[in-house]
């Protein structure tokens, strides 16, 4: 380290707190650290840690826990999660395209960022509220297709259907819940390329002794054909629901009953974008006993957190 005031070696002196060498100048006595090494597009946070807190999020921590087992500031792990989430959205919409399908799964995913939706007010930014994230899922590789988050609307259905359309190619059969934009969107975007049913459950009212959040009792399922000729054998949603769950225990955002929801749109959707990409990636499904996307043919190898921050 050469002194910028005296031209002249400066002698070390001690280390930083960050752990980076300090140096003093013999002559005029000014004190250097060495430059920070900028891994992350700008950021000066060392690879290990930003693994470490990828890893944390994606095991369902909250930004709190990391804080507190990494050191790091939250507003450095928020940063971190933005940064990764992009690179997740680009990795998803790039590398799941023309996927052959047989069957696929369409469902939506309830939360809500910044307050929930009967507490909206009209001058309050819209994108607050109920927040559902919409989910495709290939019943065979285990491999999410597309995602779309806004609200349960005919809107947020078209955009994700089309993106549905996008990520595969071929002839499928397709089955959803009982939501009815999907009877618009579907046949309007896939209608030369997929037979379609609707698997609609039917609830009984719920006991006395069960809480809010208690499952409630499924009393009878009907199966509903809507375009082209699908099997009957291959009407289910059970895959896309058991998806669900994983990513309701492994994404804290969706942890109900905690104050760990989104406080911001962006935030929530590069949290979701992350958990999705290393599902499809990483996450070596148990049953299948490789990733979802090396069932579907789409990658030849397990997929580390690096590889996406790379990416």
């Amino acid at each position: 380290m050469t002194c910028h005031s005296c031209r002249i070696d400066a002698k070390k002196f001690g280390k930083h707190r960050n752990g980076l060498q300090r140096y003093r100048c013999a002559q005029c006595r000014k004190t250097y650290t060495e430059p920070h090494e900028k891994l992350l597009e700008g950021m000066t946070t060392p690879m290990d840690k930003a693994l470490l807190v990828l890893r944390l999020l994606v095991e369902g921590n909250s930004i709190r826990s990391i804080e507190r087992t990494t050191e790091l500031h939250r507003d450095t792990i928020l940063r971190l999660l933005v940064l990764a989430g992009e690179k997740c959205e680009k990795i998803m919409a790039e590398k799941i395209r023309n996927v052959a399908v047989r069957d696929v799964e369409c469902d939506e995913l309830w939360s809500f960022t910044g307050k929930k939706e009967k507490r909206v007010r009209p001058e309050d930014d819209q994108n607050l509220g109920d927040c559902y994230t919409f989910v495709a899922i290939e019943r065979h590789s285990k491999l999410v297709l597309n995602i779309a988050m806004g609200k349960r609307d005919q809107a947020t259905t078209d955009v994700f259907i089309e993106g549905v359309r996008h990520a595969t190619r071929g002839e499928f059969q397709i089955t959803t819940d009982g939501f009815a934009p999907y009877k618009t969107a579907i046949p309007n975007t896939l209608e030369d390329r997929c037979d379609y049913a609707m698997l609609i459950k039917v609830y009984s009212n719920p006991s006395t002794d069960e809480h809010r959040y208690s499952p409630p009792e499924v009393s009878s399922v009907e199966e509903v054909p809507v375009m082209g000729r699908p099997d009957p054998e291959r009407i289910c949603t059970s895959i896309v629901e058991r998806s669900n769950l994983s990513t309701r225990m492994s994404v804290r955002r969706f942890t109900r009953l905690t104050n760990a929801f989104s406080k911001k749109w962006e935030n929530h959707w590069a949290a979701v974008s992350l958990w999705f990409a290393y599902y499809n990636f990483c996450r070596i499904h148990k049953s299948l006993r490789i990733t979802p996307a090396m069932a579907a043919g789409i990658s030849e190898r397990v997929w580390d957190l690096a590889d996406i921050l790379a990416s």
